[in-house]
């Protein structure tokens, strides 16, 4: 059975050159010239994933999302905005929503194709995440309740916990999840209340925490495998989020071992 891909986009002309390269690849290609029609074909036809213009006449894009967002049977599509235009306003809009993505018109028909192969790749791989969750074990023995259980979030955090020992950026970890790099800082935010970096961090200083705690390697050698590559900003960002130094925090954690 090939995958669904329901289109809702009121200008014909875009409509159909989205159907027809979606028809081109395989997909089995559904269209809606407004919003009311796309919910009801959502419904109908339960796509794989939903790609929805914002500015539509009589009910907008965020109107379908709010509507298919509170229906069981549609609550899980992957839903991708298409908008002129997107600000900071609209990111945290459709975010607040349940919006997966955002692609700007105009765009390409190579963008448009990558952008949904993308976010059914994402989806699947949330899917697999959530039927492991229970015996997924992150490595290097650093506990997982660092990390929250938020299922858009999971290859975010699984990046992270793969790369926290070389350098890693807020472009890098947004490539690898499938998401802007301005997308993804607002969706950290609005379900963490952290930023990227502050994950990569907490990511860091959870494994140094667990080599000073359990190993008697130096404070340099457990910044590098923490991935600092210079152990005297690895001591300040040590101090500066646990309020003593790297050996101190041993000295503290041995006396009470030792009780």
């Amino acid at each position: 059975m090939s995958t669904k891909i329901l289109v809702i986009e009121d200008e014909d002309e875009t409509r159909e050159i989205f159907l027809r390269c979606l028809a081109f690849e395989k997909f089995s290609a559904i269209g809606a010239e407004d919003g009311e029609t796309g919910i009801k074909l959502a419904a109908q036809y339960q796509p794989d994933l939903i790609v929805c213009d914002i500015m539509m006449p009589d009910m907008d894009g965020y109107g379908v999302l709010r509507a298919l967002r509170q229906q069981e049977r549609t609550l899980p599509v992957p839903f991708i905005f298409l908008t002129a235009k997107v600000t900071m306003a609209d990111l945290r809009q459709g975010m607040a929503l349940g919006a997966d993505d955002y692609l700007t018109k105009p765009c390409t028909v190579e963008q448009f194709l990558s952008a949904i192969a993308t976010r059914l790749q994402r989806h699947r791989e949330i899917r697999r995440s959530d039927h492991n969750r229970q015996t997924h074990s992150i490595k290097a023995a650093a506990s997982p309740s660092i990390f929250p259980d938020c299922p858009k979030l999971a290859p975010v955090f699984q990046f992270i916990d793969t790369h926290y020992q070389q350098p890693i950026y807020l472009s890098d970890v947004a490539h690898a999840a499938g998401y802007s790099p301005a997308y993804l800082t607002s969706l950290a935010q609005s379900h963490t209340g952290r930023t990227i970096k502050k994950w990569i961090t907490e990511r860091r200083m959870a494994q140094a925490r667990q080599m000073l705690k359990t190993t008697a390697q130096s404070v340099r050698h457990i910044a590098e495998e923490s991935g600092y590559t210079d152990a005297g900003y690895f001591t300040r960002q040590f101090h500066k989020l646990h309020g003593v130094t790297p050996k101190a925090w041993r000295t503290a954690e041995t006396k009470k071992m030792e009780r």
